[in-house]
């Protein structure tokens, strides 16, 4: 395809959404809401094994309310967490192209009906792998910690992102979409890698936030940035999974110190503890609030705004709704 073709298709999509496109929201949360159990280290990924047409189900709703970017249930699958199911390396492997492949079957049905019902305000959505930290890997929390200890060098960050990349881009995905990234080490070895494997599918890298002034290392923004700035297989940089209080002054930063498009998806407030696998109630966003925000947050430059944890269709809607209001 080319790294411009690519870059091209996601630009094209920015467009033809009045220059802000909407992301999908909380997958896991969706899931639970449909009875799903996924207290698991594999977590959505379970229903890859599970109940993958759920899968496909829920992909569906988040067309319906307005998504313009579907991201993937592969966070945080990945081969080594398939292996210690008792899965071959190849049964992992096709699991992870499944998750891609499901997306791009809900995609297809969706446009092909709403085509063919005429539907208007829709665009031809596009599926982004997502591919988690190591530290959702994890399972522990330490996406929102940032240091993974000595033992973790580049190296190992590389090799344990390597294989995963390369099944998830065989796939055919649209984007890439590297999520809840701590530190700059990981974002160092996420961009070595697209150049390493010379991927043309344009990526996105987003970090997470726990204190709204730095990633979750302690490290601050714009060395992080000024890696990813050196590469051109990256279309955008952003925060996901962070307070949506967080979201407008990192927004007005991180325009301060990058040209590329600028992706946010928070999650709603609440707190997610690690260690008590539980979400602890904080300072919440309904969603008549994310949708206010949303217009604060593509003044302020945002390009691509979606919702994480604990964000459903409604709050997708929500968003969807005054973004595409403001095309009129």
């Amino acid at each position: 395809m080319g790294i411009e073709k690519g870059m091209a298709v996601l630009l094209d999509l920015i467009q033809k959404s009045g220059g802000c496109a909407v992301v999908d929201g909380g997958f896991a949360t969706q899931l639970e809401r449909h009875g799903a159990s996924i207290n698991d280290p594999l977590w959505s990924a379970l229903c890859l094994i599970k109940n993958p047409d759920l899968i496909k189900r829920v992909h569906l709703e988040y067309l319906e309310a307005g998504a313009d970017v579907l991201v993937t249930s592969s966070y945080q699958a990945t081969l080594p967490g398939f292996l210690a199911r008792g899965f071959s390396l190849e049964e992992g492997e096709s699991l992870l192209k499944g998750s891609v492949h499901l997306a791009i079957q809900a995609r297809d049905k969706f446009w092909e009906t709403a085509r063919r019902n005429g539907k208007r305000g829709y665009n031809r959505a596009l599926v982004a792998a997502s591919i988690g930290s190591y530290g959702a890997y994890l399972a522990d929390g330490s996406e929102y910690r940032g240091n993974y200890g000595p033992e973790v060098s580049l190296e190992k960050l590389k090799d344990f992102h390597r294989r995963r990349l390369q099944v998830l881009v065989e796939a055919g995905p649209d984007l890439l979409a590297f999520e809840t990234i701590p530190n700059k080490l990981e974002a160092q070895a996420c961009i070595e890698l697209l150049e390493e494997e010379n991927v043309e599918i344009p990526s996105w890298i987003c970090f997470s936030s726990v204190d709204g002034e730095n990633a979750p290392s302690g490290e601050n923004f714009k060395d992080c940035l000024d890696v990813i700035n050196k590469s051109i297989r990256v279309a955008a940089v952003g925060i996901n999974c962070a307070p949506p209080q967080f979201v407008l002054p990192l927004i007005h930063r991180f325009k301060q110190m990058t040209e590329k498009a600028i992706v946010v998806y928070p999650n709603s407030g609440e707190i997610w503890d690690g260690i008590q696998k539980q979400w602890l109630h904080s300072r919440c966003f309904d969603d008549e609030r994310f949708g206010e925000d949303a217009l604060l947050w593509r003044e302020a430059g945002a390009n691509l705004i979606g919702g994480c944890c604990r964000t459903t269709p409604s709050t997708i809607e929500a968003i969807a709704i005054v973004l595409k209001e403001q095309q009129l």
